[in-house]
């Protein structure tokens, strides 16, 4: 057979994946590799926090004594023994968790997926916040919902504008805690009013909880979840508080809907893999988190405070910015006239990156923002990176 004579395949894709863009994020990561380039544009967790010792001591623990049932299938829903310790975790002394209701996932980005899968319909009004996370908007747009944005302030998503909108949602999105891409903490009174307005107009929640560990001071605010285990869908991952390559997140639910995500999740993928699985829990079943996390966040809280005062030495008034309480982002708004995306070339220019700001919006974007991530730069190359943006947005006054 001559393979020259064979006609190439000319490839139909589905209407569903016609539709599908690249993250603007991953694009402008594929700059920002370059070592020259100083990048507050990734949403990616620092190195220096990975346990890499501890991690290559639970491979070898877990491969030496149980590595027959480690490299082998695994259940749908997850290692027992790691369900079990994640169930625990979140459980209080008011809403008790069970393993039944966690399902183990490849990263909480899957999460989003299956829950779209099983919950949207094209057509489905789905309440986002505004802004939102890139990637669960990228997650529900495959399944074609129409997007309804809600407010938000300095106190995280207002639940008066869920009220006036939710009217036939089939779910409300949240990040709670340091929202991605603001930095913005949902305030401990709104977080009862959000769950009573969800609640009584039988919105499912789901409260996406990636960086609520990573608080500067204090403690952690209370979960949506423990305050409505029926109407509340929680979305965990070990990205933030360990390694992000080893894709391990979670989802708890309702056990009804836990099964119904079980059955999404054997058609992807069958399971997530046994052996990170047996390696997390070997990494975490004795309180190793209670003496990391503190460590990742007293790293973050040195450099988000060296951003604030570097751009309040280097921006000029008229540019605003949030002020994290914790997590790993600064949302920053420009004067109206100014594009972030137009910045964004400029910028690169000067081997400076960040994410412009209009992905994040479902609806209407407001493209004089930008995401700036803190958390693997520097110090000396914060107060760099930041004179150079300032420079630059006084140059376009």
């Amino acid at each position: 057979m001559n393979l020259q004579n064979i006609k190439p395949i000319d490839w139909k894709f589905s209407a569903r994946a016609e539709q599908l863009q690249s993250s603007a994020i991953r694009e402008i990561l594929k700059v920002t590799m370059r070592p020259e380039v100083i990048s507050f544009a990734g949403g990616l967790p620092s190195p220096e926090t990975f346990p890499v010792e501890r991690i290559r001591a639970a491979f070898d623990k877990v491969l030496s004594q149980n590595g027959k049932t480690a490299l082998q299938y695994g259940p749908t829903d997850g290692y027992p023994l790691l369900r079990q310790f994640i169930a625990d975790s979140l459980s209080t002394s008011e809403c008790k968790i069970t393993p039944d209701q966690v399902l183990m996932v490849s990263g909480s980005q899957q999460a989003l997926d299956l829950l779209g899968k099983v919950l949207v319909d094209e057509g489905s009004k789905i309440l986002v916040e505004t802004p939102s996370y890139l990637g669960a908007l990228q997650a529900f747009s495959v399944y074609r919902p129409e997007f309804v944005s809600v407010e938000m302030d300095e106190c995280g998503v207002i639940p008066s504008s869920v009220a006036a909108r939710g009217q036939g949602a089939k779910l409300f999105y949240a990040l709670p805690n340091f929202q991605n891409p603001t930095g913005r903490t949902l305030s401990i009174e709104r977080r009862t009013e959000l769950v009573e307005v969800c609640a009584n107009m039988g919105i499912p929640l789901i409260e996406d909880n990636p960086y609520g560990d990573l608080c500067y001071s204090g403690e952690p605010l209370p979960k949506l979840l423990n305050m409505n285990p029926n109407g509340v869908i929680y979305t965990g991952s070990f990205s933030k508080i360990l390694t992000p390559g080893i894709r391990l997140g979670y989802i708890v639910a309702p056990t009804a809907l836990i099964r119904k995500l079980e059955q999404a999740k054997q058609a992807a993928d069958l399971h997530t893999s046994t052996l990170t699985q047996m390696v997390v829990y070997e990494v975490i079943k004795d309180g190793f988190l209670q003496e990391h996390i503190p460590n990742i966040r007293e790293l973050y809280s040195r450099q988000c405070a060296v951003m604030l005062q570097a751009m309040s030495e280097y921006f000029p008034e008229s540019v605003t910015w949030t002020k994290p309480e914790g997590g790993m982002f600064v949302w920053v708004t420009l004067p109206a006239h100014i594009d972030s995306k137009t910045l964004l070339d400029e910028a690169i220019a000067h081997n400076v990156a960040f994410v412009p700001g209009g992905p994040f919006y479902a609806n209407e974007p407001e493209i004089n923002t930008l995401r700036l991530s803190f958390v693997t730069v520097s110090p000396e190359k914060i107060r760099e990176g930041v004179a150079i943006l300032g420079r630059l947005i006084t140059a376009r006054l």
